[in-house]
């Protein structure tokens, strides 16, 4: 019995850690719409922001994973125009999904 009471919290802890772990395995696509990103960028269009082939054009062979991360983080403009991109920490778009986003957008 006293086993049983030691290994049930283990257990719940690791199907939590599990869980917190799969929120941030979703597709880029996927974490961009639950961040916010679609309602300003589209692929292949610009909406309030560039379209993603259009970002993926003006940094073609360009390492800028960091930059744009620090981009996006702290926000900014001047890159496509004056309308400014407001920040998006960590609490709308963990660092792997943007990481990830980055990528995927960068490869459009």
């Amino acid at each position: 019995m006293k086993n049983l009471r030691i290994a049930w919290p283990l257990a719940v802890a690791a199907a939590l850690a599990l869980a917190s772990g799969a929120a941030s395995a979703a597709g880029p696509e996927e974490a961009m719409n639950k961040a916010g990103c679609m309602a300003c960028h589209s692929k292949d269009k610009k909406l309030v922001g560039p379209s993603f082939k259009d970002i993926a054009a003006k940094y073609k062979g360009k390492d800028v994973t960091a930059q744009l991360t620090d981009k996006v983080r702290k926000g900014g403009s001047g890159a496509f125009g004056p309308i400014p991109m407001s920040p998006n920490g960590p609490d709308k778009i963990d660092d792997a999904d943007l990481k990830a986003a980055i990528e995927f957008i960068l490869k459009s």
